[in-house]
């Protein structure tokens, strides 16, 4: 009889956020590693099983949902885009619980949903305020991709823009996949935008990067992304990052005891060639630990008992002490600018 507690990692393999992959697998596994190796979960083996989440969002629902239907696994984990949430969630509702640990755009409430990643609220309002105030922005074009996640966010962005003496000029949704950025880039320019808000997926976000740095836009307009690491900065190259700004829970140069020392041990366990250290990938050891820290607070894996303990959890982890409110982490959130292919922590928001 298989004892582990086997859980499917739910995270992208290809496509716009492939970029992404191999920090979620390696920080999954390591967060896997070291609950092992202090006795599990429940006294239990945890074990992954890799699932490509770039899929299309029924694809993915389908392969997770027969999983947890044929009793193969116990709970799901991962990052993955938003689309590809709202389809596995009403599908596995109730059996099994379900640790999403991406940024997103808010209002998730279906049963056995627990949730690491940051919200426009606490994320985006914040560093809007933060670059009127340091910067001058006023007025925001928004380039996003389309589908949920970009669109919700862009709604609360309009928002926001007014409570920060500002408002959105131009926006624009492309499909993932986006190549060409001749006619965004001439709309940014003619709308005389002083940032640009990215709500744009990994490679999408490196070649916008490229050409809106070619075109000699970051001379004039600065960027803000929600969503941007230090492996999109690598693969956009040094000389297309200048005057990004990035908001997140967590960045591999956040210099607390708690980041510094997960820091040390992902380079002890993988070594100084490891994909960087980056909010996406973290994010997945921060799920795997919320899994663990869930189930030893109710005693059990079962969903119904995890959901009626959540808010009374805290930890401590990589992004320092964290809690639960409403099934979602309440938690510090950092601004960073890149310095090169560096995101350097400057405010915490």
């Amino acid at each position: 009889m298989d004892t582990a507690v086997n859980v499917a990692l739910v995270v992208p393999l290809h496509g716009s956020a492939g970029i992404f992959g191999p920090s979620c697998e390696l920080c999954a596994h390591m967060a896997a590693a070291e609950i092992n190796a202090a006795d599990g979960v429940l006294g239990r083996e945890l074990r992954l099983s890799v699932v490509d989440g770039a899929g299309s969002p029924v694809k993915v629902a389908d392969e997770v949902g027969a999983l947890t239907a044929a009793g193969l696994v116990d709970a799901v984990v991962g990052w993955h885009i938003s689309a590809v949430r709202q389809v596995v969630a009403p599908r596995i509702a109730d059996l099994v619980p379900y640790v999403y640990t991406a940024l997103y755009e808010g209002g998730e409430r279906t049963p056995g949903v627990f949730l690491t990643g940051e919200v426009p609220s606490r994320q985006l309002l914040p560093a809007m305020r933060w670059l009127n105030r340091e910067h001058g922005v006023k007025r925001w074009a928004i380039v996003g991709n389309d589908y949920v996640w970009p669109r919700a966010t862009a709604r609360a962005a309009h928002a926001y823009a007014d409570a920060c003496n500002g408002r959105i000029c131009h926006e624009v949704f492309v499909p993932l996949g986006c190549r060409d950025w001749d006619a965004t880039l001439k709309a940014v320019r003619d709308s005389h935008a002083d940032a640009v808000l990215m709500l744009l997926v990994g490679a999408d976000a490196v070649t916008f990067n490229r050409a809106f740095a070619a075109a000699g836009l970051d001379e004039r307009c600065r960027r803000l992304s929600t969503l941007i690491d230090e492996n999109t900065l690598a693969g956009s190259g040094a000389e297309s990052t200048h005057g990004i700004c990035a908001a997140a829970a967590y960045f591999e140069t956040l210099a607390t005891p708690e980041s510094l020392d997960f820091g040390w041990r992902y380079t002890q366990r993988y070594g100084p060639e490891a994909p960087t250290l980056n909010s996406v990938g973290e994010s997945c050891y921060e799920g795997i630990l919320l899994l663990s820290e869930l189930a030893r607070r109710a005693g059990s894996l079962d969903v119904r008992r995890m959901a009626a303990v959540a808010d009374t959890l805290s930890y401590g982890g990589p992004r320092g002490e964290v809690s639960m409110r409403e099934r979602h982490l309440d938690q510090r959130v950092y601004l960073a600018e890149a310095n090169d292919v560096q995101l350097d922590v400057v405010a915490q928001l």
